[in-house]
């Protein structure tokens, strides 16, 4: 996955920063919730893609910086 391309993406809902999980191939918006994945090396930047994370599930993964 392209650092510069994580870098620059935000959430399309609200626009907020979001939280790369590696292991599990997903971009996190911690506002909304959810998680976009990323399939063969492209985000999948859809609010209709998007998974709902559970009300007790831990985000992991390493914030993304501007």
């Amino acid at each position: 996955m392209d650092q510069k391309l994580i870098e620059i993406l935000v959430c399309p809902v609200c626009k907020g920063k979001l939280v790369y999980d590696k292991k599990a191939k997903e971009l996190i918006c911690k506002g909304d919730r959810l998680a976009y994945p990323i399939q063969y090396d492209i985000p999948v930047m859809l609010e209709d893609e998007a998974r709902q994370l559970a009300p007790g599930e831990a985000i992991t993964g390493e914030a993304i910086s501007a």
